[in-house]
């Protein structure tokens, strides 16, 4: 992992063993379907994030506002000083995507468990059906950082400039248009099927070993 540009993002399921009962750190599973991860048993000391609910403002289509992240880092009693280290089902998939959403407003102490849910339990490591509970705080976040997110005239513009390149992380049957949604989440879809003219597809799956976590520099 050293190789990597921000090698200190990845964390091993042994640094994660080693700080389960650490107070400056805390530890989200991010689902998609919490009746089928977090709900049959969860990473001790972990607290469950609702990709759903929690990450997206399913009426806007778009991620949480700055208030609706305050109050969830709130609820877990989170401040500045506290690490939090997500993981999750679907290979990461939705970990990693809550992980940007966190950093746009402000909070850059974050951590991705390398092999997410899938390596833990393969290790054989614990695994606990209760729910843990943390006395709340007031949580302050930053204003959005638009500069980690492309809008619709950014991606314009880059259609018509050599020094970008669009990459599209979609399977090659969403790519293709085959299909505008993911079977595992249907309700997930594209408003149109297809992709961006010019873009490269690039599946989100290529970057992952069969252990789920990522693949060497040299891979990549």
């Amino acid at each position: 992992m050293a190789d990597y540009a921000h090698p200190e993002i990845l964390v091993t399921t042994q640094w994660l063993e080693d700080h389960l009962n650490d107070p400056q750190v805390r530890i989200l599973e991010v689902d998609y379907d919490p009746s089928s991860a977090y709900e049959l048993g969860h990473i001790p000391n972990s607290v469950l994030v609702d990709w759903k609910r929690d990450v997206n403002d399913p009426v806007r289509r778009d991620i949480l506002s700055k208030e609706q992240f305050e109050r969830l880092l709130g609820r877990i009693g989170a401040t500045k000083d506290t690490t939090l280290v997500l993981y999750g089902d679907f290979r990461n998939w939705f970990a990693a995507f809550a992980l940007w959403t966190f950093s746009i407003y402000g909070n850059h102490n974050l951590r991705l468990l390398n092999g997410g849910r899938r390596k833990w339990i393969d290790e054989g490591r614990a695994t606990t059906e209760e729910i843990p509970a943390f006395s709340a705080s007031t949580y302050s976040a930053s204003a959005a950082d638009t500069r980690l997110r492309s809008f619709r005239g950014d991606v314009e513009k880059a259609l018509d400039n050599a020094g970008f390149r669009l990459v599209d992380v979609r399977s090659p049957a969403e790519f293709n248009g085959e299909i505008s949604a993911p079977p595992e989440y249907s309700n997930e879809g594209a408003q149109r099927a297809g992709h961006i003219p010019g873009a490269a597809n690039i599946p989100w799956a290529q970057a992952i070993q069969d252990d789920d976590t990522f693949k060497p520099v040299e891979e990549l």
